[in-house]
């Protein structure tokens, strides 16, 4: 990449921001905000083109609506601990496609710290509105599935819209991650026609396979309040529901890339639903048109509420770099922290604290900006410095 060539040259005359939101802080839309502001305060002329992104979990909804159009609706669903909540989604001005995350009826966001419990959750609320959108005509849906809450395998979800999980008795069991090394039959007869012929695309935020060290369980289930034994008990779960799917669909989910995602409902969704499973951040970029706002860029900014190991296995800021870097344009990273030790190949990586403090300061939404924003016009002063000195000789 010839940083020169872009920065050097000429200055700063357009910059393009692609940045994840700062979760619990900043939406993407006010870190860009915050970024622009910033790049302004250095270079006032710069022209400055924002997508509003994100990488198939909070967010995606709002940020492919942008893009896409629609209206939002909202259905009464059941959130991950099976109490009502109500959850918006999008429908396409032609009513024909939903668009959707989990999240909003079996995400994390949904639950107290005290009541995480993937044996317990359950993602039936998402299958609800899935219903919900069917009803309403819709034939094809847009399906965000970071931010999980669950790991059941996405049966809450299928049970939600027909399908039966039996035990070896013939009992029907929930749909939940401590059912899911007993169900030994799939009864799919219930799930309408208008649901299993519908066009499923599923945007996740990982790629990881359904089980196995690498799997959802041990992967992410400590996120949602496993311990070591609960994640070892998942994933036995995991792989004993994929040897039943296996067994009686004919459908290894084990090795599917994103079947992990969101607690094994990427692959509920691969295997039920003959789901596209595609990287979240992939499609949000590609459906903004990107690498056309972005080709004649000077610098592309992103970001993410922490920059660690999990960024190059397809959250969003890594997404971005690989499309800017095929263009040959740096890319700055900033992030409210940075693993020690990462460094998935940006042009530089930035942490905005300034200084210590406690984690709800950091996260505070006036404070996470003002740091954003003098984070970068810092980095946009170390420029300018350099290019007048070059100038110069």
């Amino acid at each position: 990449m010839k940083v020169e060539a872009h920065i050097y040259g000429h200055g700063i005359q357009k910059a393009v921001i692609a940045s994840d939101s700062f979760k619990g802080s900043l939406t993407s839309a006010e870190v860009a905000s915050a970024i622009s502001a910033g790049i302004k305060e250095v270079f006032p002329e710069c022209r400055v083109l924002a997508i509003e992104a994100a990488d198939g979990g909070e967010g995606t909804m709002t940020a492919l609506m942008k893009i896409l159009g629609g209206k939002t609706v909202e259905a009464e669903v059941h959130d991950p601990l099976m109490r009502p909540v109500k959850a918006v989604y999008g429908i396409s001005d032609d009513g024909t496609t939903a668009i959707m995350e989990m999240s909003a009826a079996s995400g994390l966001c949904l639950l107290g710290t005290d009541e995480r419990n993937p044996m317990k959750t359950t993602t039936f609320g998402t299958g609800e509105m899935i219903a919900d959108a069917s009803r309403r005509g819709c034939r094809r849906f847009l399906v965000g599935i970071g931010g999980s809450a669950t790991n059941d395998a996405g049966t809450g979800m299928l049970a939600a819209l027909g399908a039966r999980f039996l035990s070896a008795d013939g009992r029907i069991l929930p749909g939940t991650g401590e059912a899911l090394p007993h169900i030994a039959g799939i009864d799919l007869s219930g799930i309408p026609e208008a649901v299993s012929r519908s066009e499923f695309t599923v945007a996740c935020d990982v790629d990881s396979p359904f089980c196995g060290p690498d799997g959802a369980a041990y992967t992410f289930a400590p996120q949602k309040g496993a311990d070591a034994r609960m994640a070892e008990a998942l994933d036995l779960g995991m792989e004993a529901f994929s040897r039943t799917v296996t067994r009686m669909c004919g459908y290894d989910m084990r090795h599917v890339k994103g079947a992990g995602a969101a607690g094994g409902l990427g692959g509920a969704f691969a295997a039920f639903l003959n789901a596209r499973l595609v990287s979240g951040s992939e499609l949000v970029l590609e459906t903004a048109g990107f690498d056309a706002m972005a080709r004649d860029a000077d610098i592309v900014f992103t970001g993410e509420g922490r920059i660690d190991s999990q960024t190059s296995k397809g959250k969003l800021p890594y997404c971005v770099l690989k499309h800017a870097s095929r263009l040959g344009i740096p890319v700055i990273a900033v992030a409210g922290s940075v693993s020690p030790g990462t460094d998935p190949g940006f042009t530089a990586v930035f942490p905005v604290l300034c200084s210590p403090c406690s984690a709800a300061e950091a996260m505070d939404p006036e404070t996470a900006s003002r740091n954003i924003r003098r984070t970068v016009k810092q980095i946009m002063k170390v420029i300018s410095s350099s290019f007048h000195i070059r100038s110069s000789l």
